[in-house]
């Protein structure tokens, strides 16, 4: 059968019908968004499927909330937004979806087919048009007889490759009209998704000859590499070769036990090695981690720019080169790459000789104390000292738990604190877009994919602003959501960037600094969210008991000092007192060009 069995429960098929019952064959168990009319088809298809319906305050919310579904489930997060009015408020979604490779299916909808171009009701938008620079694939569909052939197809374009997001238009008439069932086009619909590419045989031979030559080799692995199986096969190649691997820190899903011999940590602290007199990688293996903001751009602080090859495996022959030269290049899923690497050394023993006192060094990178560990806990202003705030609060919080980390210097003074909760997997919201209010959308993904978790939904006050609101949500779907706002009553990185740049020569700091009287906590309990604030260290863990010891959604708020400034806000300002050079907070400075008159 090219297709799959319909079921008309008692009822005229209808285009909604059918795309609810695509969608439930092709395994989606759940999807987000908000009620718009021209949904209603789609919406009753979905209820009587047995589509699992989670609806938002906010459609940006609901796309990131497929986003943050669709990276811990390994399944399509797949989302809906009404036409125009709640597409336009679901495109930031998109926009963070393609930035970070989340595979993603948004379903819209559109005025009638015959009132194209009409200036009908939410219908003054091309969804289509706009769409397609954000997305992978975007289609307007024109009858409800092609949705389950579209469907697959649009799918298939979302998980193959760099992952990324697809969109389906379907006018309202297409989701209302009934279907003539002997013009259905099943396409592919009944069969399986392909497999990913695998290496080349020239890849893996290059490669163990340069894993043979290398003394102090490291494993970087991106979001590429974020499973059960890839991880497995790295843990085996790590250990045959004696390999450290770090992460990018950008979205970590830990398959890889914390305790595991090899397993080295966040990937910015090899930038540490110069200044601690330890030398840098001769071999980096980059997998599944694309060159860039996350990796030290062209800095040469994580990735050596001089003495070390480079292998870089990417799904998206694109990515392979974009910013660094690579030594070896391959076209590859992370998980058979691995796997190629462990069949050769399970015929031929690996022939290489690492440096084990400089793999003891790099592995105790991860437990160097915090340089504020013996800093006050409170500052001169009377609040608290903002590493210590977070790590009283980290290291109550349940072992295991999903991490969501949103803001500017928030999540930087919480990473500091984060192996205290050993979580089983981060996602920082800032992305490739630098991203603020997404931790909201990608907390309740995490808590729709990983019921049994605890999600910690990590917040400065300025990314809070956002879409507070969504907390209401948590609470109707009676969520196991801990919101934590740090909340310093500014823009922490603007502030403090503003400092560093103008110092005492220019005093004013524009559009940086927010309300002090801003009360998150009593919020979060308007909306139903069990909450408290925190002032002092003393209360932090009685705060948390409290919390802990009540079902459902909750908010701490920990008030802050906006200083010390954090240590990745000064590297990324890069303030210098050279006068030939401009200074471009977060980039590169440039040097100053002079003109001969």
């Amino acid at each position: 059968m090219a297709g799959f069995v319909l079921n008309d429960y008692q009822a005229e098929l209808n285009g909604g019908d059918l795309l609810a019952q695509t969608l439930k064959h092709l395994g989606v168990e759940v999807a987000f968004g908000l009620h718009g009319g021209h949904l209603d088809a789609f919406l009753q298809g979905c209820e009587a499927a047995q589509i699992r319906l989670i609806d938002t305050r906010h459609e940006t919310v609901a796309v990131q909330a497929a986003e943050s579904y669709a990276k811990l489930s390994k399944k399509i997060g797949v989302c809906f937004v009404t036409a125009n009015s709640g597409f336009s408020n679901g495109i930031p979604g998109l926009a963070t979806a393609l930035a970070d490779r989340s595979p993603i299916l948004c379903i819209t909808s559109s005025p009638p087919t015959r009132d194209a171009e009409n200036n009908s009701l939410q219908g003054m938008i091309d969804q289509v048009v706009v769409s397609r620079p954000l997305t992978k694939f975007a289609y307007r569909m024109t009858n409800p007889e092609d949705t389950p052939r579209i469907v697959k197809h649009a799918i298939g374009v979302a998980i193959s490759g760099a992952p990324g997001p697809v969109l389906l238009d379907f006018p309202i008439d297409v989701l209302f009209t009934p279907v003539h069932k002997p013009l259905i086009s099943w396409g592919s619909v009944a069969s399986p998704f392909p497999y990913g590419p695998g290496p080349h045989p020239a890849a893996i031979e290059g490669t163990v000859e340069l894993l043979s030559a290398a003394k102090r080799p490291v494993i970087i692995l991106g979001t590429g590499g974020n499973s059960k199986e890839a991880e497995e096969s790295l843990m085996k190649l790590s250990s045959t070769c004696g390999i450290p691997i770090f992460d990018t820190t950008k979205c970590k899903v830990s398959f890889i036990p914390s305790q595991f011999a090899y397993s080295a940590g966040p990937s910015n602290t090899l930038a540490l090695l110069p200044r601690l007199s330890i030398q840098q990688p001769d071999l980096i293996l980059l997998l599944g981690a694309r060159t860039g903001l996350f990796l030290g751009g062209r800095s040469g602080a994580i990735i050596p720019s001089k003495d070390c090859k480079l292998v870089q495996v990417d799904v998206d022959g694109a990515e392979i080169g974009r910013t660094l030269p690579v030594d070896l290049g391959a076209i590859s899923d992370v998980t058979q790459f691995a796997a190629g690497l462990n069949r050769h050394y399970d015929t031929a023993p690996f022939q290489g000789s690492v440096d084990t006192k400089w793999v003891d060094d790099i592995l105790g990178l991860k437990h160097l104390p915090s340089p504020y560990e013996q800093q006050s806990e409170v500052q001169p202003s009377g609040r608290l000292h903002p590493y210590h705030a977070l790590k009283n609060a980290l290291s109550l919080v349940p072992k295991g738990s999903i991490v969501i980390l949103d803001g500017g210097e928030a999540p930087l003074w919480a990473s500091d604190a984060l192996s205290l909760c050993s979580p089983s997997a981060i996602i920082r919201s800032s992305g490739g877009l630098g991203f603020l209010g997404n931790g909201f959308g990608y907390a309740l993904g995490a808590a729709i994919a990983c019921p049994d978790r605890t999600v910690i939904n990590l917040h400065g006050d300025g990314s809070a602003g956002f879409h507070f609101m969504d907390l209401d949500t948590y609470k109707r779907h009676n969520l196991n959501i801990m919101t934590i706002v740090v909340n310093n009553y500014c823009w922490g990185m603007s502030s403090n960037g503003q400092d560093l740049v103008y110092g005492t020569k220019i005093p004013t700091r524009p559009v940086s600094h927010l309300s002090p009287v801003a009360d998150y906590s009593l919020v979060a309990k308007a909306l139903g969210n069990a909450s408290v604030k925190v002032q002092t260290i003393g209360d932090v863990a009685p705060a948390l008991a409290s919390l802990q010891g009540q079902t459902g959604p909750s908010c701490i708020e920990l008030i802050v000092d906006d200083k010390p400034i954090h240590p990745v806000t000064v590297s990324m300002v890069g303030q210098t007192d050279d006068p030939g050079m401009v200074v471009v907070p977060y980039y590169d400075n440039v040097p100053r060009a002079y003109y001969r008159s």
